[in-house]
């Protein structure tokens, strides 16, 4: 009994996190056509700092997924749902039980690099017919900014994961 109660207490923290994953994203970000700022990234980090990679991956992808089916902002293309879900295993992987800065650097500036700069900007030549090489400028100032916010927001994250891992418990 124990058991079902800790995966209901999960699949809710986590429906919780996708939600607040959608707001962040299609509300409360600046885009353009071919950039995003924002802090969509929160709860999927947080999601990889209580749960692991495969929650993470779930809760990345779902989001994206859902925000674009029930908030459009253009047409749905897959292979930022694909981005979505490597950023969520991406992660779990670096932050679960090892949120360390180094990890907590090397996950930002993967998930920057290979996702938002090389994946989401093929994504959005394909989707445009806009060469690769004529977005990379603005999308490599993005990244860089990006790679920062990211680097700080998910230290501070870390700094309250212990008070985090005791609310779960209650």
């Amino acid at each position: 009994m124990q058991q079902k109660i800790s995966n209901t207490h999960r699949l809710v923290i986590m429906a919780l996190l996708i939600a607040i994953s959608i707001i962040l994203s299609r509300f409360l970000s600046i885009a353009a056509w071919n950039l995003k700022i924002g802090f969509a990234f929160v709860p999927v980090a947080l999601a990889g700092i209580l749960f692991g990679p495969v929650p993470a991956a779930i809760v990345a992808a779902v989001a994206d997924f859902l925000g674009a089916l029930l908030f459009p902002l253009g047409q749905f293309f897959p292979g930022f749902t694909l981005t979505a879900l490597l950023n969520g295993l991406l992660y779990g992987f670096f932050l679960y039980k090892k949120a360390d800065m180094k990890n907590i650097i090397m996950v930002a500036l993967i998930t920057q690099i290979v996702g938002s700069l090389l994946m989401n900007t093929l994504w959005i030549s394909m989707l445009y017919g806009t060469p690769f090489w004529a977005l990379l400028p603005t999308r490599i100032m993005q990244v860089s900014l990006m790679s920062v916010v990211e680097i700080i927001v998910i230290r501070i994250l870390v700094g309250y994961a212990p008070q985090i891992y005791k609310f779960q418990k209650v």
